[in-house]
């Protein structure tokens, strides 16, 4: 049976982000229990072997506050933790690695595009390759990823393209608006036993037409919620980009997601990856409120949920 933990729902910098001190940071200060982790999921067929979904800097907190992740009783060096699966090179998506690098075996699966970036940072090279191996993903081709033992993990996974941008640290090399294969991952994840399928879609441009038709009828979309409006960063002075030129789509509005994956037959619809300066983070927000009278709602780190 497919399993999946979230881990955190924020976009880069937590909720609340360390250095800033806008309203909605200023808020969660003084409610700890809003408090937010960097988005990451953990999914498992058997609930004793988990796949990563990308690792963010807070991968080292999110481990330890979720028992399914800590070493197994008996062992003095162990984690269940097979592999991580990443869907982007953003630095939200692989500097937590670096916080794995104590000797357990796993595997990292991602894009060549990704793989290239990390082989060519040699901060990298302490993910030893005798232990961590580098498996390159194939768009639009399922596969089953394999525990460090070898054996089968149960998991089926499938990644396509979704529109988006080179990471930001990348983006002196190409043009900041190009899409290019492997920038933008979505993940359609299922099991050999025909569970139904989860799609986790951490960061997203746009809404298409192939991209509504993937999604018609999932049993469960995780989906990219950074800004609540496109300039939501303009407006409030925190930074002169809009959401398009980051390479998200926006929640709200007539081309957000609440209105482009609306009326799809999705079973359960889910928001992760949401900036600090967003309002759907707070639970008592009007915002908060139109998403979920939209059927969306938004999971708390530590959630254990099925499709």
């Amino acid at each position: 049976m497919l399993k999946i933990t979230v881990l955190g729902c924020a976009a880069g910098g937590g909720f609340p982000q360390w250095n800033c001190n806008c309203e909605g940071c200023r808020a969660a200060r003084a409610a700890p229990e809003t408090h937010e982790g960097q988005a990451g999921i953990a999914v498992s067929a058997d609930g004793a072997h988990w796949f990563l979904i990308n690792a963010s800097p807070d991968i080292r907190q999110q481990i330890n506050a979720t028992p399914c992740l800590h070493p197994r009783a008996g062992r003095l060096r162990d984690s269940p933790i097979a592999g991580v699966i990443l869907t982007n090179g953003e630095v939200d998506a692989v500097a937590g690695l670096l916080s794995l690098r104590e000797g357990s075996p796993f595997t990292i699966h991602a894009h060549a595009r990704v793989l290239g970036v990390l082989a060519e940072n040699s901060l990298f090279g302490v993910l030893h390759p005798d232990l961590v191996a580098r498996r390159e993903i194939v768009l639009d081709t399922p596969f089953e990823p394999r525990l460090p033992d070898g054996r089968p993990s149960g998991l089926v996974i499938e990644a396509f393209e979704v529109p988006g941008k080179p990471a930001w640290y990348l983006e002196g090399r190409a043009e900041p608006s190009e899409e290019r294969p492997g920038d933008t991952l979505g993940l359609r994840i299922g099991t050999t036993q025909g569970d139904r399928e989860v799609f986790v879609i951490a960061a997203c441009g746009r809404i298409t037409t192939a991209l509504r038709d993937r999604l018609r009828g999932a049993a469960m979309v995780l989906f990219d919620g950074t800004l609540w409006r496109d300039d939501e960063l303009i407006e409030q002075g925190l930074h002169h980009k809009t959401g398009r030129r980051m390479g998200h789509v926006s929640v709200s509005g007539p081309k957000g997601a609440i209105a482009g994956l609306a009326d799809l037959g999705i079973t359960q619809k889910l928001f992760v990856h949401i900036n600090n300066s967003n309002p759907l983070l707070r639970p008592d927000s009007a915002e908060r409120a139109e998403a979920e009278a939209a059927g969306w709602r938004v999971p708390r780190a530590g959630e254990e949920i099925s499709p």
